[in-house]
């Protein structure tokens, strides 16, 4: 420990009490509620934060302050923390918990906020939640956390570094996840551009007349000889962004596959319900799907790899989009009748379909590898930030 540091207890540095338990509404009948959906990564919208009943007996307790913490202390965002700025006349629920400082002349209300930033303090959180099936963090366990105290100017000399790091940090991340989203429209927007228009000795066809159209079928899981190691049995999960599919251990035996539904060699298979619809994969080898996958078997006048690039494209994407949101269904779905009529333009020649292929592929290698090099900036980024907190709290700065 740095000289001049102490180390106290949570507890020992502030007061903890639980919030106020009453409904929210969205009527003006008291002062603001904040609950813990109210708590973004970039902090509160008043505005959007509803209201409740307070007495004035009660607000004197639960009112929040400027510099007062609060955490919440359920759920899956349990641990996150929110350090009260420019707060209105507002009170905060029975699912959150709020530290007050006991002096601000010993302790910076920023300094003690980025502790709850730190991975000490997460690792703690995350060992300690215990309780109802949502998990939970109490008043008594936070305010036995252990927190290092240097004196009030190093506290501030600490958060000034902090602050001016995070935010340069904060703005490398913009940027990379700008540059990471413009990676991905690169590829998409060059899919648009040849398949929505086509060209010369280009034809539209619905996949019905492409090839083999089909729908996967599980069978019965009771009957375990059903599985085994045959053929692969793919479900949504197992798509992959590069196009592959990975069933890994989800397999038929040779009894299984005559219950199921075998696609042939180069099919090309599409999530046809639910959060992923739309989610494309080619398969190389024979597989079999469950009945969430429609699958297209092209005739020899067509080259699969084609169709594939064919059906991952804006314009087809599009038309499944349209077709699934208006089923009666909570789920947006596309049943093969309406997924075998979906258009598709095509170059009539194969060279010419070969050659589409051979750009498409090296585009999209170079596309995938600027993603991949953005999605390691936006991680090492994260690990810059907790390596600076942990040497903020160590007495390393």
């Amino acid at each position: 420990m740095k000289k001049g540091w102490k180390i106290k207890k949570l507890g020992e540095i502030a007061k903890i009490n639980y919030g106020y338990t009453e409904k929210a509404s969205f009527n003006d009948i008291g002062p603001k509620f904040l609950r813990i959906t109210d708590i973004k990564d970039d902090g509160v919208e008043w505005i959007s934060v509803p209201y409740c009943k307070c007495s004035d007996m009660d607000l004197p307790k639960y009112q929040l302050k400027e510099a007062d913490i609060v955490f919440a202390r359920t759920g899956a965002t349990t641990g996150k923390s929110y350090l009260v700025k420019n707060p209105p006349n507002a009170v905060f629920a029975s699912y959150l918990i709020r530290l007050k400082l006991i002096s601000k002349k010993d302790f910076s209300p920023e300094f003690v906020s980025y502790y709850f930033q730190t991975k000490y303090y997460w690792d703690k959180i995350n060992a300690g939640i215990s309780g109802s099936a949502q998990g939970g963090f109490n008043a008594t366990k936070l305010g036995q956390l252990y927190f290092p105290i240097p004196p009030l100017p190093e506290q501030q000399r600490i958060v000034s570094i902090l602050n001016k790091a995070f935010a340069a940090i904060a703005k490398a991340k913009t940027n990379a996840e700008q540059n990471l989203k413009s990676a991905k429209e690169l590829f998409e927007s060059y899919l648009q551009g040849v398949f929505e228009n086509g060209g010369e000795d280009w034809e539209e066809k619905a996949l019905s007349n492409i090839g083999i159209v089909q729908t996967g079928t599980t069978p019965p899981t009771k009957d375990k000889s059903n599985y085994g190691d045959y053929i692969p049995f793919a479900k949504p999960p197992h798509f992959r962004p590069n196009g592959s599919i990975d069933t890994g251990e989800s397999m038929l035996s040779k009894k299984g596959l005559e219950k199921g539904r075998l696609f042939a060699t180069n099919s090309v298979l599409m999530v046809c319900i639910g959060a992923t619809i739309g989610k494309t994969g080619f398969s190389e080898k024979p597989i079999t799907s469950n009945q969430q996958i429609n699958a297209l078997t092209p005739s020899n006048n067509y080259l699969p790899k084609l169709l594939y690039y064919a059906l991952i494209s804006p314009f087809v994407q599009k038309q499944v989009l349209e077709q699934g949101r208006s089923a009666q269904a909570t789920l947006p779905i596309i049943n093969k009748t309406k997924w075998k009529k979906l258009l598709v333009n095509i170059p009539k020649d194969k060279t010419k379909q070969s050659e589409i292929i051979e750009v498409l592929d090296k585009l999209k290698i170079h596309s995938q590898k600027l993603e991949a090099n953005y999605q390691q900036k936006i991680v090492d980024l994260e690990k810059l930030k907790k390596s600076v907190l942990q040497k903020a709290f160590n007495g390393e700065l």
